[in-house]
């Protein structure tokens, strides 16, 4: 195991390393084929030789997993999958010994059917309000209330038997929540605190966006603001959430998907979030112009709230990085896998190499999303296997997400390459060539790259970006502050470097005249 990173100062979060965990394809602790908070106990010392500085957990909570655990049932309970509150706060305390912090998933916008809560509003009552009833339209209120679409496909809303409609901008599971209400609002300040006075250092906040509605819940116009996104009711909750975060010195991270820049930057302002996913890069094809258009676009955006930006190349939402990098359009689909050819995830392989230099170079924090330091692909699973709703809520042409959720590959000579029991979704062939065990062993693995990478990373120093002037398809830069400079190669011909004192890292081999080639990314010292 490597030894444990110190703890960082109260601003640890602007530049941080941040992992995210998917528990249920972590690890198996238990021999069950679902991965639980004993795998990741297990798998802290892979975590901290990673040299990370938080772990991210998407929810762990009490759920009937109808949305990957998105459908929260208890919001103080751990799900029996997973383990015990007991265990949850043994890892919070584990982590931190070796000096990586923990931040979880809130999810604001909704709750599980099962919650109690929407038990006691279908029961009638008072509890009604807690949530979004309305008659239907039509004749008979057979129509909807209104024409809003799940993100999941088909409408964003269901009708019980006694005849009222219920609004979920989700799942028909997981109804939304009436963020007028008082008591919405004081029971997810409680939340915060339950899990502050745990030991959590951060929260992220799912659909960050989506909480407030239109008390009219109108029709979708496109005139005048939006009726459930970006409302401006959201900045009063967010800055009551800050005041609770302070007395415990906890971080946010908002996912927030707007294309208005100064919308979006509000959000981060001082008294409000600390920071907001960043989807413009994770977006953005393999193109050095349009690359560089969106770092300056994000540094900018950031800037006049004095908020870090964060760099994030995937999550459990979106195809993995290989796979898309590998598209010969190299462009980005969320309902498009193209699972690709040998050649395909070859080049794949190297451009997710070379992104991760890029991406860990850059001034801010950096999330790594569970697999991407193996080099995992998107996995092709069988249809009779899929369990993401998406995939039923579009009828079936969506895929859905379950191809980058596949249990993680540990030891190579191991049983379901070391994950633990028969895995909840199946493991495709060959996937015990990218276990844990075998890249430690190998320098020239992608999990070695990262290792090397985030210990580096602070060769770069804190301050902000300043681009060097290079041919077309080439990006350079270095940081104000630091040391070090970053150059990447997009273009065909191999790309003179810069001068410089010495090679730090490199994500291929440079060219026998020392020249960076295609698709390759390279640290200098200067």
């Amino acid at each position: 195991m490597g030894q444990p990173t110190p703890h960082r100062n109260d601003d640890w979060w602007r530049s941080a390393v941040i992992y995210q965990v998917y528990v249920r394809s972590f690890a198996d602790g238990d021999g069950d084929g679902t991965g639980d908070l004993a795998g990741v106990r297990a798998r802290l010392p892979h975590l901290a030789e990673l040299g990370v500085d938080a772990l991210w957990f998407n929810p762990w909570y009490l759920s009937p997993m109808k949305d990957g655990g998105y459908d929260v049932a208890d919001y103080r309970a751990i799900d029996p999958a997973f383990g015990t509150l007991a265990e949850a706060e043994k890892l919070i305390a584990e982590a931190r010994e070796l000096g990586i912090r923990t931040i979880i998933d809130i999810v604001p916008n909704h709750v599980s059917d099962q919650h109690p809560w929407f038990r006691a509003a279908l029961a009638g009552g008072a509890a009604r309000e807690l949530f979004h009833f309305r008659p239907g339209r039509g004749e008979h209120g057979e129509l909807p209330p209104n024409d809003w679409r799940s993100e999941f496909g088909g409408p964003a809303w269901t009708r019980l038997p006694g005849g009222d409609w219920y609004l979920h901008l989700f799942a028909p599971e997981q109804p939304d929540l009436n963020w007028a209400h008082p008591a919405v609002r004081q029971e997810h300040e409680d939340i915060l605190r339950f899990w502050f006075e745990r030991g959590v250092a951060g929260v992220r906040i799912d659909s960050a966006a989506l909480l407030v509605k239109d008390p009219r819940l109108p029709d979708l116009t496109g005139r005048g603001p939006h009726p459930y996104v970006d409302r401006d009711e959201l900045h009063g909750i967010y800055r009551a959430w800050r005041a609770v975060a302070d007395e415990y010195g906890a971080v946010f991270v908002g996912e927030v998907w707007l294309p208005d820049t100064e919308r979006f930057a509000r959000y981060l302002r001082p008294d409000e979030l600390h920071t907001a996913f960043n989807f413009s890069f994770m977006t953005c094809p393999w193109d050095a112009e349009r690359l560089r258009t969106s770092i300056d676009e994000t540094l900018a955006e950031h800037a006049p709230v004095g908020a870090p930006a964060t760099w994030v190349l995937a999550n459990h939402d979106v195809t993995r990085t290989v796979t898309r990098y590998g598209r010969a359009d190299t462009g980005f689909d969320f309902a498009t896998k193209a699972f690709g050819t040998p050649a395909d995830l070859c080049l794949g392989t190297r451009r997710a190499r070379a992104a991760a230099l890029l991406s860990l170079a850059l001034p801010g924090a950096v999330y790594v999303y569970q697999g991407e330091e193996l080099g995992l692909p998107e996995a092709d699973i069988p249809l009779d296997r899929i369990e993401d709703p998406m995939h039923a809520r579009s009828g079936g042409t969506d895929p859905g997400r379950d191809g980058c959720r596949v249990p993680l590959p540990w030891t190579a000579d191991a049983p379901h390459a070391g994950f633990g029991g028969a895995p909840w979704l199946p493991q495709p062939a060959g996937w015990a060539s990218y276990a844990a065990d075998r890249q430690a062993r190998d320098p020239g693995s992608m999990l070695s790259l990262y290792r090397a990478a985030i210990r580096l990373r602070p060769a770069f120093g804190d301050g902000p970006l300043t681009w060097l002037p290079t041919a077309d398809g080439v990006l350079a830069f270095t940081r104000a502050d630091g040391t070090a400079l970053c150059v990447l190669n997009l273009a065909d011909p191999p790309a003179p470097l810069p001068a410089h004192t010495a090679p730090l890292l490199a994500s291929g081999p440079l060219s026998p005249d020392g020249r960076l080639p295609k698709d390759t990314a390279v640290w200098l010292r200067a």
